[in-house]
């Protein structure tokens, strides 16, 4: 069926899964955010290359143990699909990209190929119903406004979505100077309106709200 089949999960129900390249980062990846990349190693070469001339996705998901670099690192389960958003390459064998998160997903299975690129089957996760940004946490919105404002469209895309509470939640989570273990804690709620409350109490605790 190709890279994007489908299987029945224990309950019975039918669930989307993908098989992908998965790759483990120190960094956390958004739904709809940007994360830049340098890739330098050839097994990440040949799959941002295969990516994009199969106009297909990879996983990027927070590494739970081993490196970057080297052996394949063991990952996280839970990660976001991306897509290269724009690439160039200056120098011979680097690549620069950008890849832009779209759904989440859990990975099934996954194995390390000859070439130590990590390949999992992933269940992605239904998306979340929109929700409408809360009255009490508008009080987030003037410091998110500051920080869109200083990064510009080209780091938090068009649209910019201040009326949603999982959009707005995300890209406060991003953009936080916090342990990317805690990023990866919120990336992992299923309620959009529980990570804004825990966004909120701890940027109060910083005294970082009007």
């Amino acid at each position: 069926m190709g890279w994007f089949d489908f299987v029945r999960s224990p309950a019975g129900a039918t669930v989307d899964t993908l098989r992908i390249p998965i790759f483990p980062l120190n960094a956390v990846l958004f739904p709809g955010g940007l994360l830049p990349l340098k890739i330098f190693e050839q097994r990440y070469l040949d799959m941002a290359a295969a990516c994009m001339k199969e106009n297909t996705p990879f996983g990027i998901c927070l590494i739970a143990s081993g490196n970057e670099t080297g052996s394949a690192a063991e990952p996280h389960p839970l990660g976001t699909l991306a897509t290269i958003a724009n690439w160039e390459m200056e120098q011979l064998g680097i690549l620069m990209i950008t890849a832009q998160g779209g759904r989440r997903f859990r990975i099934i299975d996954s194995a390390i190929g000859p070439d130590n690129l990590r390949e999992g089957t992933v269940e992605l996760l239904p998306e979340t119903l929109s929700a409408a940004l809360p009255a009490e946490r508008e009080r987030l919105l003037p410091l998110l406004r500051r920080i869109v404002g200083d990064l510009g469209s080209e780091r938090i895309p068009e649209p910019h979505r201040y009326d949603d509470a999982e959009w707005v939640g995300y890209r406060i989570t991003e953009v936080l100077p916090i342990q990317n273990l805690a990023k990866q804690k919120l990336l992992e709620l299923e309620d959009p309106l529980a990570r804004l409350e825990l966004l909120e109490k701890f940027l109060d605790q910083r005294k970082l709200l009007g």
